[in-house]
This record gives structure tokens, C-alpha cells and sequence, in this order.
């Protein structure tokens, strides 16, 4: 039997250098070949793709609020989406809370509330009957199917026409419609200030790019 045949003798260098205490390093083709990471690039990268996510945002909550003001777009719904599309494609880290995400749909749940009440409400100030009244409030469901100006015409038209139904005058009905068109205008003020006031909380909840 041969002791001293190379793999013990292997063995044994093996362990008097780790006796004494020395580092063996044994390099290999794929460490030698193995290119180094650059980090710079990756950096430069997400800071770009950050950067035009934050673009996107901003710019469809612009439209978002044009929609609130001109009846083209559901602006607050718009607003909303533009958030949730930021936090979609930022993540957690880079972005907003879906907490935060959570009270921006409670204000666009209640700008429609808002949009829904103001002509009822405007009706009633102008002295409209019940039947002005339930004619604004049927003239608010339909105008719903119409986008953004059936709500602010079906209201008014709702109005007119419930009070010529209970028996009211031209000039009444007239005016309850009036009362209903300024409920709308009040309840259009109510909507821009909930959008401009989405828009802010998400500025100031979401971290800066820079």
C-alpha cells in the first residue's frame, strides 16, 4: 500500500499551511473572465425611467384638471388614475402610499357627491317645489349615462320639467331651473378646489426624483 502517493501528499500541505495560518487563493478561468459590475449606467437608468413616470403624472393631472373646469373628462377620476399609475410603476419606495392612494379616491368619490347634490341643493334655494326638486334629482341620475354636461344640464332640464309637471308657471319653473344652474356652477367650484387639493396631497406624499 502506498502512503505517500500525491493525494495524501496533497492533503497534507493542505494542512500545514492551514496550521500556519496562510490564505490559498486558487483562481479560476471564470474570475479571470468575469467582467466587472458597473453600477453607474443602472443608476442613470432608474433615475430616468423615474423621472418620466413622474412626467406621465403630472402631465395627465394637468388634463385632469382642464377636465374638471371644461365637461371632457371626469377630472378627479382622471387625477386618481394618473396617482395609481404612478404608485403602479414606482413601487412603494419611489412613490405614494396606498393609503394616500385610498383618501384620493374618497375625494373623488366626493366630488361626485358634490356634482350630484349641487343642483338638488341649488333648486331648493330658489324656492323649487317637490316636484322641481325630484325632477333635479332624476335629471342628475340621467345626466350620469351623458358624462360631464348631462350632469350639469340634466339637472336644469329636471328641474324646468318637474315643475311644469306640478302645475308651476313658466317664470317659476324657469326659476328653479336658474337655482339649479347655479347649484351646478357652485358645485363645478367644489370640484376644481377637491382636484387642485388631490393633486397637492400627492405632491406632498410622494417622494422627489431629485
Amino acid at each position: 500500500m502506498r502512503i505517500w502517493s500525491l493525494p495524501w501528499i496533497r492533503i497534507l500541505w493542505t494542512q500545514r499551511l492551514a496550521a500556519a495560518g496562510g490564505l490559498v487563493k486558487v483562481s479560476t478561468p471564470s474570475d479571470r473572465t468575469r467582467p466587472t459590475a458597473r453600477a453607474g449606467p443602472t443608476i442613470s437608468y432608474s433615475c430616468d425611467v423615474e423621472l418620466f413616470w413622474w412626467a406621465v403624472a403630472l402631465v395627465v393631472m394637468a388634463i385632469g384638471i382642464i377636465g374638471t373646469v371644461l365637461p371632457v373628462f371626469p377630472g378627479t377620476t382622471v387625477i386618481l388614475a394618473a396617482a395609481i399609475l404612478h404608485r403602479c410603476m414606482l413601487g412603494p419606495e419611489k412613490s405614494i402610499s396606498w393609503w394616500t392612494i385610498g383618501g384620493l379616491m374618497l375625494l373623488t368619490l366626493l366630488s361626485y357627491a358634490i356634482d350630484f347634490a349641487g343642483g338638488v341643493f341649488g333648486a331648493r334655494k330658489f324656492g323649487a317645489t317637490r316636484w322641481g326638486l325630484w325632477g333635479a334629482l332624476l335629471g342628475a341620475i340621467v345626466g350620469i349615462f351623458f358624462s360631464i354636461p348631462g350632469l350639469l344640464i340634466g339637472p336644469v332640464i329636471g328641474a324646468i320639467a318637474g315643475e311644469l309637471i306640478g302645475g308651476k308657471r313658466l317664470v317659476d319653473a324657469g326659476r328653479a331651473g336658474w337655482g339649479t344652474l347655479l347649484g351646478n356652477l357652485a358645485a363645478l367650484l367644489g370640484k376644481l378646489a377637491i382636484a387642485f387639493a388631490m393633486v397637492c396631497w400627492f405632491l406632498v406624499a410622494a417622494p422627489t426624483p431629485f
